[in-house]
């Protein structure tokens, strides 16, 4: 059974906190999955504070232990980066008995990122943190279906609304499934996850990119397939938000935006097109103090367009009438 937690970390953000899937966020900004660590490392930053966020997401958590994909790993690109870590992690009973515990509960959520190869594995996975403090799962479906012949679960919504079911079955906690974009229908995979029980929606992951090394003729990251995340990624991703929201809406369940945001401008952006929280990633790792800087914005916002509270920004994107419904 869910036992909500209050924070004691909202003073000041009155404007700012949102529900999100029954939790109360102090802001709408989550610390994407894979960026921050296990919650501890932006600890470190001088001036690095948790009650500026909303929720953490953790890095990805797999049953068993794995040391991920060899070098290199990251990749800057032009207005981006890539990646391919290979879901480097402890292992969920380390992530558990050792990790959690240590976490500063009080100043924020906590969001476990569950990442399997079969359908039976996300569901043990989902068990295990049933019965810790976690304050909700993020499901990362972006990951290969040993049993299927690799095939990505996220880009199959089959596929995906088997995991979201089996999760289901699994606990009482909310659960939010992270699409991949880089699927054919999007919408449609949100749909599926929802029917099968996921009680928020995160859009979207990495896109699927690709860097070479001229001279070896070789891509530059180890593990071949990596994923591109950043402001170039941006305009690609509030499309796949606006999309997902005519579905989700419907259902009243909330999305996480994200996608290349750096800025309060960016977030105010991913509210509009339908996002309810907005994920920041990648400019943490060249701004880790940036997440006061965005609340300092959408305060400002707020102000000069007199709302009391942010969650009155999403879905309220005007579509041009006269436009076409087709994309150019």
């Amino acid at each position: 059974m869910t036992t909500l937690r209050t924070t004691d970390a909202t003073a000041g953000n009155a404007g700012l906190r949102i529900d999100f899937c029954g939790m109360a966020f102090n802001t709408p900004l989550v610390l994407l999955s894979g960026c921050v660590g296990f919650g501890e490392e932006y600890t470190r930053v001088e001036g690095f504070s948790h009650r500026d966020v909303g929720a953490v997401c953790l890095k990805g958590t797999t049953l068993a232990p794995r040391l991920g994909n060899p070098a290199h790993r990251v990749w800057e690109t032009p207005s981006g980066m890539l990646n391919s870590i290979g879901l480097q992690n402890p292992g969920c009973r380390h992530v558990v008995e050792e990790i959690l515990p240590s976490l500063a509960w009080s100043e924020t959520r906590f969001i476990a990122n569950l990442s399997g190869s079969t359908v039976a594995e996300y569901a043990e996975l989902t068990s295990a943190f049933d019965d810790s403090p976690i304050d909700a799962m993020e499901v990362n479906i972006s990951c290969p279906n040993v049993l299927e012949g690799g095939v990505l679960f996220g880009n199959d919504p089959d596929m995906s609304a088997r995991v979201v079911e089996a999760c289901r079955a699994r606990t009482e906690k909310p659960l939010i499934t992270k699409l991949s974009p880089n699927q054919t229908d999007i919408a449609e995979s949100a749909r599926r996850c929802i029917e099968a029980g996921s009680d928020g929606l995160a859009v979207t992951n990495t896109f699927v990119g690709l860097a070479i090394d001229i001279e070896t003729r070789r891509p530059v990251i180890g593990g071949n397939r990596s994923g591109l995340s950043g402001p170039a990624v941006k305009p690609m991703a509030l499309a796949k938000v606006h999309e997902v929201y005519q579905v989700a809406s419907r259902h009243r369940v909330p999305i996480i935006g994200q996608g290349g945001i750096a800025s309060a401008e960016d977030a105010i952006e991913f509210l509009i097109a339908g996002a309810s929280a907005v994920g920041v990633g990648t400019a943490l790792f060249y701004d880790p103090l940036i997440c006061p800087k965005i609340n300092r914005g959408l305060h400002e916002y707020l102000r000069g367009h007199n709302l009391d509270r942010i969650e009155r920004l999403t879905g309220t994107l005007a579509l041009h009438p006269e436009a076409e419904s087709s994309a150019a």
